[in-house]
């Protein structure tokens, strides 16, 4: 008879740092099948990102993408879920822990990232506030979330409308948010970047 066994392992992970003032963190996400690198590149075309220090964390499940054959990585799958979600969240306080006692404590995500982004939040407590781009809230987040500000863009197919307006209906019962539908698709943009700008100001 076959059965089925799960051991903890260890597995390193890595992030990027933009050193900046320590008393301001913000820590992002990135998406599917995207690394550390893009994703603080995206980061630190925000205007003022200069006052923070920028912290851009790699998911744990690297895989080669395509035919470029280029190393990018994965949060998670639907495979042992509820053990996934434990580890990201460990490592990600891990990561925390770097940092020497930061006054504010921001988190970032895009799409496939937007969920750690919640799940972060919701974990450390204390947040100043999230950005949400382009990914829903998780089923598993159901308190304890700072003020977001959740962005999607109109034409986008796979955070859609109605995703965006469920979280909202959401999020309002529990939480400050603010909104941004730009006019793009599943990507950032300039004018997504303007409000996440005018977002981190208001919470610095």
């Amino acid at each position: 008879m076959l059965t089925t066994h799960t051991i903890a392992a260890t597995v390193h992970g890595r992030f990027v740092v933009n050193e900046g003032p320590p008393e301001r963190l913000l820590i992002g996400f990135h998406g599917y099948g995207e690394t550390a690198e893009i994703h603080i590149e995206e980061l630190l075309k925000i205007r003022g990102i200069d006052q923070w220090t920028v912290a851009s964390v790699q998911a744990l499940h690297p895989f080669y993408s395509g035919r470029t054959q280029n190393v990018v990585a994965s949060w998670m799958t639907r495979l042992d879920r509820e053990l996934a979600i434990a580890d990201n969240i460990a490592y990600v306080r891990g990561v925390i822990e770097r940092f020497h006692g930061p006054e504010k404590i921001v988190f970032a995500g895009f799409s496939q990232g937007t969920a750690m982004a919640y799940r972060a939040a919701t974990d450390f407590g204390r947040a100043a506030g999230l950005i949400a781009l382009g990914g829903d809230v998780p089923p598993d987040v159901a308190d304890n979330i700072p003020p977001v500000l959740i962005a999607r863009g109109s034409r986008d197919d796979w955070y859609t409308q109605e995703k965006l307006e469920k979280d909202l209906k959401f999020l309002r019962t529990i939480t400050r948010v603010k909104t941004c539908v730009f006019d793009g698709g599943h990507e950032w943009t300039d004018e997504f970047r303007a409000a996440a700008a005018d977002f981190l100001a208001s919470v610095a």
